[in-house]
């Protein structure tokens, strides 16, 4: 089955976008009736964050988000197969010129985890080398997929999460810029508990504590859908990062994803459970 729908996967990347679009509308429309689980995660991650919401006002959002998501899924079929010219066209770099001004340079781009993020690391990876992190699927066939797409232009490398930062480091001595995710909950071993959207989220503390052990500058990137197409957009290097105050630096980090959310809600990650791990003594939000 998973075969299958790769193949489907090759097929739709033929597809104008526009279709692509409408197609994963639907799909993240039938997503949001039929997953119930992930529909109570979003819905609950919407009630913490934003608590000024009506209900009617947080399930239009949730399903904003969940269409959101599901062009994203589709649209994998063009991040992983579409021609370096189309891709170019179908994303936008702005703030290429950083990039440029840094290539060389020990560089970690903080990557919150917003719908169009496999779209700005194939975007970045036709002109800079990336390294990454990456979560082991269930599914090896799908991760195998997956990673091939990521990696179809070369100079770029993944590392599992089960292999540590020790290989992504090695990479980056090499040249190549640190696609870095850290907004999700990978359980308390290491985290901390920092506000997000005013909630105590456990979070790893390593932004900072990579950036000095390797004397890299930050320099966040973020991709969104806008106007039918895609924008990566290459923000200011951070100054002043890091500090000797690691829980400090890491809402810094929280703190600045949370307004970059604002910009538009719909288009962050809420179907994760961003609140799983609880401080001790609380219940379970989920």
């Amino acid at each position: 089955m998973t075969r299958v729908l790769l193949a489907l996967l090759w097929l739709l990347h033929w597809l104008p976008l526009s279709v692509l679009a409408l197609l994963g509308r639907g799909l993240g429309l039938l997503l949001y009736v039929a997953v119930k689980e992930r529909r109570h995660v979003t819905l609950t991650n919407l009630g913490l964050c934003f608590p000024q919401l009506s209900p009617a006002e947080k399930s239009a959002l949730a399903r904003r988000h969940f269409m959101a998501f599901g062009r994203s899924i589709l649209e994998l079929c063009l991040w992983w197969h579409a021609s370096p010219d189309r891709i170019r066209h179908l994303v936008r770099l702005e703030g290429g010129e950083t990039l440029t001004a840094y290539k060389g340079k020990p560089v970690i781009l903080l990557v919150p985890h917003f719908v169009g993020i496999d779209a700005g690391w194939i975007r970045i990876a036709l002109e800079q080398g990336l390294v990454a992190i990456y979560t082991r699927q269930k599914n090896r066939i799908f991760e195998t997929a997956m990673n091939d797409g990521r990696l179809r232009f070369g100079n770029c490398e993944l590392a599992s999460r089960q292999e540590g930062t020790k290989k992504a480091l090695k990479a980056m001595k090499e040249g190549r810029f640190f696609h870095y995710s850290p907004d999700m909950d990978y359980g308390p071993k290491e985290s901390i508990f920092v506000p997000f959207f005013g909630v105590p989220a456990a979070t790893i503390p390593a932004l900072g504590r990579l950036a000095k052990v390797t004397e890299a500058t930050v320099i966040p990137v973020l991709t969104r859908m806008e106007d039918g197409r895609y924008v990566t957009r290459v923000g200011v290097p951070w100054t002043d990062f890091p500090t000797a105050d690691a829980e400090a630096d890491t809402r810094r980090m929280n703190a600045f994803i949370e307004a970059e959310v604002l910009k538009s809600p719909e288009q962050y990650y809420w179907l994760h459970k961003r609140f799983k791990t609880r401080p001790q003594g609380h219940a379970s939000l989920y």
